[in-house]
């Protein structure tokens, strides 16, 4: 992710900053603070590992500990649950990796660390690195990811992997059909939980939950952010977690994330979809700042097959009604308006607001930003930019002292690759879902389907069954967490942490 901070901090002192961790998450904004549990443990630093990680570390070449490792790694080995603010590329996957080789009994052939994650990608690239820290102590990994065949990760299993890295659908199909058993599980982690939920995969988790020993096992939670409903899910799954988040040397987490893409002026709507096929946003309000714009966004929207309808002062009586129906019984994901309609308009647990274009008064960008991340919550601020837009949004950084990150704008490849997991992950999960009959029912074309794959010019023919499946889901956002009639609580203690505090 390439990122861009809007803030004046001088150019020579953002480098120094990104070379001491790859860290640069936009909720964190003070830099006097961090966020701990609250009885707190004092940093760890490499040589004060246990003999057994040290010489992991030296596997893998590393000479430090960075902030999240040095930070978070001293509550999971003394058995914490916890939960961790990180982002990609922060060094979170040794935060986890290090304590589970350190707990773990490599004479038990048996299932003891679950690693769940989002995609196909990420299960790789944590089992490659739990191998190179494992090295020859004898503990195995198995990655499991839906979309490739189950011989290899079957014998994974009957080889004895102690760590089993996956997505939720293919591990959850292991465990119906007995190829995984989670008996000896001691240690549950998830990684980039919020994307887990974007990627639809909350249904899968809850399932996995019943096959999860009724005893007490250490759980940790990663996530670059923590909206109420991650904050759920972490309730859900993990007794009583604890929270820390670090950044650099920003600790404090920040209701409303604000983030822009720079896009191609004349590709501002197919970037819009490219946005939020990423983003995968569970409602939001998109604004324009012209009539004409709301509704050529929201035919887009809709031809591209999304449930998106639209607000503005051209709308009839009666179209208007029907639109403010759906926005307040909450069965409306996408409003497309202008700022003059939106008015008056409140949408409970609105998680993202996308703004097509920056506002051309520099107030109303405030308005609309903070439709998202009220009463607590964790919202996003979108801002699609292009060309000279930018110097605009500066400006309104500046103005309002707000720190904006620079995401790399999607690409098709991108697209692809998300779209065809979420595919997958759905496809699976309903499989999972047909009883005997249906299931006799779909034999009939098994034969019809080997056919149409081993025939090149026939392709054109699945990928439209496929694209017809994709647009049936995506009419509904993702499921999340439900809201519970008591929150779990979650332990914090805010420490200050001065510029002239020695770290590691």
């Amino acid at each position: 992710m390439m990122q861009e901070d809007f803030s004046e901090k001088d150019a020579s002192e953002t480098k120094k900053d990104q070379s001491l961790t790859e860290d640069s998450s936009p909720q964190i904004q003070d830099v006097e603070r961090i966020i701990e549990p609250s009885n707190a443990l004092p940093e760890i630093a490499l040589e004060d590992l246990p003999e057994g990680l040290r010489a992991a570390c030296a596997r893998a070449g590393w000479t430090r500990l960075l902030p999240v490792q040095a930070r978070a790694i001293p509550y999971l080995l003394a058995g914490r649950n916890l939960m961790v603010q990180s982002q990609t590329g922060s060094g979170k996957t040794a935060v986890f990796l290090l304590p589970i080789l350190e707990h773990i009994d490599a004479a038990q052939r048996r299932c003891q660390a679950l690693v769940l994650v989002p995609t196909r990608e990420l299960a790789l690239q944590v089992s490659r690195e739990a191998q190179l820290l494992a090295g020859d102590s004898g503990i195995q990994t198995a990655v499991v990811y839906g979309g490739v065949k189950y011989g290899p990760q079957l014998e994974a299993f009957r080889k004895g992997a102690q760590l089993v890295v996956g997505t939720p659908g293919r591990v959850l199909d292991h465990l119906l059909k007995g190829t995984l058993s989670l008996d000896a599980l001691q240690i549950l982690v998830f990684d980039e939980a919020d994307r887990m939920l974007s990627m639809g995969f909350y249904p899968d988790m809850k399932r996995i939950q019943r096959f999860l020993p009724s005893r007490p096992i250490q759980g940790s939670m990663f996530s670059a952010t923590f909206p109420a409903y991650v904050l759920r899910l972490a309730g859900e799954f993990l007794k009583q977690p604890e929270f820390l988040s670090l950044s650099r040397d920003h600790v404090h987490v920040a209701e409303t994330e604000h983030i822009f893409y720079v896009v191609p002026g004349m590709q501002r709507e197919r970037s819009l979809v490219r946005i939020i096929e990423m983003e995968n946003p569970a409602s939001a309000i998109i604004f324009c700042n012209m009539k004409s714009t709301v509704h050529f966004v929201s035919v887009v929207l809709k031809r591209f097959g999304y449930d998106a309808d639209e607000l503005s002062s051209d709308l009839a009586q009666a179209a208007r009604e029907r639109v403010m129906a759906r926005v307040r019984s909450g069965t409306l994901r996408f409003l497309v308006a202008t700022d003059v309609a939106a008015r008056g308009i409140d949408i409970t647990d609105l998680s993202h607001v996308i703004q097509y274009e920056p506002p051309e008064d520099p107030e109303i960008y405030i308005h609309r930003a903070g439709r998202t991340g009220r009463v607590g919550a964790i919202g996003t601020a979108v801002t699609i930019v292009a060309g000279m837009e930018q110097f605009k949004l500066r400006d309104i950084s500046r103005s309002f002292n707000i720190q904006m990150q620079e995401r790399r704008l999607p690409t098709d490849e991108d697209v692809e690759a998300i779209v065809s997991q979420r595919v997958i992950a759905m496809l699976e999960a309903d499989l999972r879902s047909r009883d005997s009959l249906q299931y006799e029912r779909m034999q009939r074309f098994v034969s019809l389907g080997r056919s149409l794959m081993e025939a090149e010019e026939e392709s054109p023919l699945i990928a439209m069954l496929l694209d017809d499946y994709y647009q049936r889901i995506l009419q509904a956002p993702p499921e999340t967490p439900p809201e519970p009639a008591e929150k779990a609580p979650v332990r914090r203690k805010k420490h200050p942490r001065h510029r002239g505090d020695k770290k590691r």
